[in-house]
């Protein structure tokens, strides 16, 4: 007597009679290793890709980044930011209340109204960003409970796929430093599909590529 798993793979085996065997090995698989798409498309897909997520994407020089964000955090009403002890002095932007992290408590962290870091690395497939907590990007808390994140990218540290960023985090990983991978604000949905942002992590976030390339470019999305 034939049991119902026989004759579900019976049918599967049936089913993939014509269909050509697959290649097996890493030569198979390389083209999803690599992505071959020049610098300029990968800024523009991250771009398209992060705002699908409902991120605001801009691009400034670094010269003209501090300013732009100072422009961006003054249009939501943030007055007090937190910032990594090691944020790049040169980014920080002026007319706001900046508290560093020299070991703030979670009170006083999530009591700011947002956040500043920089960050290891964006993918530009996913429109995700990627922080393994070295210089500039703070601990995991800093990005977790304040509502708001603004977040400097070097349009250099924009990769294609996902598995260019995994093999550029492996000395972060060997390194014992966590790894948090953002696609845009936080959001969840309940049972009956509701969708509720802000309950994980910020609800607000914000990209802006550091981009030599593009100094007279104003996008606000």
């Amino acid at each position: 007597m034939t049991s119902a798993k026989d004759a579900i793979l019976g049918r599967i085996r049936q089913a993939l009679v014509d269909v050509p065997e697959i290649e097996a090995g890493p030569e198979a698989w390389r083209f999803r290793q690599r992505s071959t798409e020049d610098h300029s498309a990968l800024l523009d897909r991250f771009t398209e890709r992060a705002r699908g997520y409902k991120v605001r994407v801009e691009r400034a020089t670094r010269a003209e980044a501090p300013a732009r964000a100072a422009r961006i955090l003054a249009e939501a009403g943030l007055v007090r930011l937190a910032l990594p002890a090691d944020f790049p002095v040169d980014l920080a932007p002026e007319g706001f209340d900046l508290l560093r992290d020299d070991g703030l408590d979670n009170a006083t962290i999530a009591a700011c109204d947002g956040v500043l870091t920089t960050c290891a690395c964006a993918i530009a497939e996913t429109g995700t960003l990627v922080l393994d907590h070295g210089v500039g990007q703070g601990r995991r808390k800093l990005t977790l409970l304040p509502d708001y994140h603004l977040c400097f990218v070097e349009a250099s540290a924009i990769l294609g796929l996902v598995p260019e960023a995994v093999e550029r985090m492996q000395p972060s990983v060997a390194a014992g430093r966590p790894l948090t991978f953002i696609s845009g604000p936080s959001a969840t949905s309940d049972i009956e599909l509701n969708r509720v942002e802000g309950v994980h992590g910020p609800r607000t976030l914000v990209a802006v590529i550091l981009d030599e390339a593009f100094p007279n470019e104003t996008e606000t999305h």
